[in-house]
């Protein structure tokens, strides 16, 4: 096990109704807030309207800004910059899943900076002071609710990039899990996918050889997920199934699951990136539509560990690590498959002959991320493994 720093500063309220304790949780942080929100479900499902009757009875007024898109964009972040220093507003609520509370994370460090926002992602600044945020969760997958990262696109550069920081972190995150009934349910099997997927990075790629423990937590995690999907698959206001996937994306990508396991790319992330910069697909279902590709791809070189990963999620059992892989990829496209989640870029409706136009788009961010293995050649080999 590696050397590690844990520290994790988001306070998190957990459990039904709690969203009426939105405007408590922020009053420490100031009366004047930006309320954003996405594009209209919760408006729709009654969520706004506990939120701004919390907030109201705590004293808070607000200035809303809605219409943040599923792939959120850097024109609107821009906009929410102006709007809050335009109103001189303290902090912000934000209300929805993670590509409200990622705007949020771009908006409140825009704020506290006298250049262009863009240069946090680009790496020419760093996020030093960021205006607090507090947050009302309805879709969990990003555990942006409990991180410190953030991903925008930039439409004029068609580039997915990230930025991160710890002022970053929201002060306070309400996860009610009556509030995500108002996902579409394929929406919130994707939101699984992308949990699956952030536990999945560390456990393909950490440099540590030996992780039993951190190796068992991303496995009880995906299980219970898989399990929960499964659940709410049927079930839509399935309210246990949905608390446990709820907790348990947070638990995904809070800063635990790393710990110890050593550096470790991000390369599935990375590549999905383009396809939901290009195409303007669900995070999670582009991750879903490369999962079994890279894992093809990986397991040339590291079969052993993909053959652990059938037998404990799946329950396989090969002696072989090469025909165990093999084995464990075939069982999660069928998982897949049977969710109606898209397990290749031909189910995802993605050009295959546009393949090296995606793979071109995602050196930028490998070259970001110091993914130096990852050429265009590299990834053009991953989609095409992806592709049916």
């Amino acid at each position: 096990m590696q050397n590690f720093v844990f520290h994790n500063p988001t306070r998190i309220v957990f459990g039904r109704d709690k969203t009426a304790s939105i405007g408590k949780a922020t009053l420490p942080y100031g009366r004047r807030v930006l309320l954003l929100t996405g594009q209209g479900s919760v408006v729709k499902h009654g969520i706004l309207a506990k939120v701004t009757s919390s907030l109201s009875t705590a004293g808070i007024s607000w200035v809303e800004c809605s219409g943040v898109q599923p792939n959120p964009v850097l024109g609107f972040v821009r906009q929410a910059i102006d709007t809050f220093r335009r109103e001189n507003l303290d902090a912000i609520v934000a209300v929805g899943g993670g590509s409200v509370i990622d705007t949020a994370k771009a908006v409140a460090a825009g704020v506290r900076y006298e250049g262009d926002v863009w240069d946090f992602f680009t790496g020419k600044a760093n996020v030093l002071d960021a205006a607090p945020i507090t947050v009302v969760l309805t879709l969990p997958a990003a555990a942006s609710e409990m991180n410190s990262g953030g991903v925008i696109t930039n439409e004029q550069t068609r580039q997915k990039f990230n930025l991160g920081g710890e002022p970053l972190s929201p002060k306070v995150s309400i996860l009610d899990p009556v509030n995500s009934f108002s996902a579409p349910v394929n929406h919130s099997l994707y939101g699984v996918v992308d949990a699956m997927v952030h536990l999945l990075e560390g456990y393909f790629n950490g440099s540590d050889p030996w992780t039993p423990l951190q190796d068992r937590y991303a496995e009880g995690i995906i299980r219970t997920l898989m399990e929960c999907a499964a659940i709410i698959r049927e079930q839509p206001d399935h309210y246990d199934a949905r608390a446990n996937i709820m907790w348990g994306a947070t638990l995904a990508f809070n800063g635990l699951a790393p710990c110890g396991i050593g550096p470790a790319g991000f390369p599935m992330h990375m590549i999905e990136h383009s396809l939901s910069a290009l195409y303007d697909v669900s995070h999670g279902a582009g991750l879903a539509m490369i999962l079994p590709g890279w894992l093809k791809y990986h397991s040339d070189s590291s079969p052993r560990k993909v053959n652990q990963f059938g037998r404990r999620i799946f329950e396989l059992d090969h002696q072989d690590d090469r025909q165990g892989a093999q084995a464990a990829i075939a069982e999660l496209e069928r998982w897949l498959r049977s969710m109606d989640i898209p397990a290749s870029l031909h189910e995802g409706g993605i050009p295959i002959d546009e393949i090296p136009a995606i793979a071109e788009n995602a050196v930028m961010l490998a070259q970001k991320w110091g993914l130096k293995a990852y050429t265009q050649a590299v990834i053009e080999d991953v989609l095409r493994r992806a592709s049916r």
